[in-house]
């Protein structure tokens, strides 16, 4: 039979992961209104939170057999799939900068947009004054 974990050991856990679960909150709403300097100042508390999650752990053979801890391990789930959730969002909001930007190319690098003049025709000249022009 394992020993048990300590008493308070499974509350300070519990509210560790809590506090995760608002830290990854407030790193989603960040990321909604592209606030990257909340998101950045959320990192270093959160990956602290991480840091103590992972040192306060029990053993694999006490979160088996010990029950209480069945709720702190569906509390760590709940936070895994919420800073999956900000990654994927996170990664689509990359997508769309990186879609912008490949619009804003010069014409002939490769960019399939076309510029239309003020007469709605395809623009046979450059945006800009060449060297040459200067």
């Amino acid at each position: 039979m394992v020993e048990p974990a300590e008493p308070d050991l499974h509350q300070r856990a519990q509210a560790l992961v809590l506090q995760l679960s608002q830290m990854l909150e407030l790193e989603f709403d960040a990321l909604k209104i592209q606030n990257l300097d909340e998101f950045e100042r959320l990192q270093p508390v959160k990956n602290d939170l991480l840091s103590q999650l992972t040192h306060m752990a029990p053993s694999k053979e006490i979160l088996e057999e010990d029950p209480q801890w069945g709720t702190w391990l569906e509390g760590i789930a709940a936070c895994r799939d919420m800073h999956r959730r900000n990654a994927v969002l996170m990664e689509r909001k990359l997508e769309s900068i990186r879609g912008a930007l490949d619009s804003l190319r010069l014409p002939g690098t490769g960019s399939g947009v076309e510029i239309y003049d003020r007469l709605g025709h395809v623009s046979r000249f450059s945006r800009g004054r060449g060297y040459n022009e200067a």
